[in-house]
């Protein structure tokens, strides 16, 4: 055994709708890239995967079609995730050639039977000899050194790009939870349909998650921010730039962010009295890239009447939590969704 284990790289994954994170024991995070594939559109070949073909969103030329394959968390094409996986996997694999790795991946808690086959056989095709499945609240709450053997209750907020999970976790299990399917990317769409409806501005993706990060927010701030923009003119067609300030990012986002703070209160009116009590000591955690809009826990706080705590590193949690659970599978078989196989 000693042999099999010298030459596999089982790994932790945070398949993400935003981006994919590889943990691999031992080495740590080997993998941190955007889930981006660019396709040449008429041979249905990938020219580029991650960061590079990030670059390319809203940038290629008509025969390049750059996309994302996940969308809300779950898998939108089934062969350019695989593609995906494939490509990363074999770059953190040394000795793919020798020994398939065993795999623990992160999912969304409201994902569907066909949904969770679809991220198993991806997985499978991709060179995984073993898949586990574990829903992303719980993983972030393991990756954050949460004890979720233990019978106090704690609530994990985990907002990904795609996502909204709310779920209370104690004795191995998810005792109650809310997933919404809002997250970065509605976000950011919610920027680009207030810039065209309220200035006739066309922005890009990539313009609106730059916009969401560097003047978004979810609650007054102290100091309120501005940025110039740049975009298309959609009444002369021609390229403009405009000043935007952050209570006009804040307007933007308004129904996004409603729709967290409502899972958040939909959590919590499911949860058992005791659990409550524990709340109300502990606060909520809040996780995920979506959780670094600004003033977003300030804004929960002020809704629940709860403390809320940001963790640090945020990003990064439910691919930790991945790869604790796979350095003691036995301890956390209970969390995983399913037997492996």
């Amino acid at each position: 055994m000693g042999l099999f284990n010298l030459f596999s790289n089982d790994m932790g994954i945070d398949l993400g709708t935003a981006n994919t994170l590889i943990h691999i024991s031992g080495k740590g995070m080997v993998i941190n890239e955007p889930s981006v594939v660019a396709v040449n559109k008429h041979t249905g070949k990938v020219v580029a995967i991650g960061m590079e073909a990030k670059r390319m969103l809203g940038r290629t030329p008509e025969d390049i079609h750059a996309v994302r394959p996940m969308k809300d968390g779950v898998i939108t094409d089934f062969h350019l995730v695989e593609a995906l996986l494939k490509h990363f996997i074999r770059r953190c694999q040394k000795y793919s050639f020798f020994v398939r790795p065993r795999v623990v991946c992160g999912v969304p808690s409201g994902i569907t039977e066909v949904e969770k086959r679809a991220v198993m056989d991806s997985l499978t095709s991709a060179g995984a000899r073993e898949v586990y499945l574990v829903a992303e609240p719980m993983a972030a709450a393991i990756g954050m050194g949460i004890p979720v053997e233990d019978p106090s209750g704690n609530m994990v907020i985990d907002i990904g790009g795609g996502t909204a999970e709310i779920a209370v976790i104690a004795l191995y299990g998810i005792v109650c939870d809310a997933s919404v399917r809002v997250g970065g990317d509605e976000m950011d769409e919610a920027i680009i349909l207030y810039l065209k409806k309220t200035y006739n501005l066309l922005v890009g993706e990539s313009t609106a998650e730059q916009i969401k990060m560097q003047i978004g927010s979810a609650f007054p701030l102290e100091e309120e921010l501005e940025m110039e923009v740049k975009g298309r003119d959609l009444v002369a067609g021609i390229p403009k730039t405009l000043k935007l300030s952050s209570a006009e990012i804040r307007e933007a986002l308004t129904e996004p962010v409603n729709n967290i703070v409502l899972a958040v209160k939909q959590a919590l009116e499911q949860t058992p009295p005791e659990l409550s009590a524990d709340i109300l000591d502990k606060g909520i955690v809040m996780t995920g890239g979506g959780s670094q809009l600004r003033g977003l826990d300030e804004r929960l706080r002020q809704e629940t009447n709860l403390p809320v705590n940001l963790i640090d590193d945020p990003l990064s949690r439910v691919a930790l939590g991945t790869a604790k659970i796979l350095e003691n599978i036995d301890k956390y078989r209970k969390v995983l969704l399913n037997s492996g196989r």
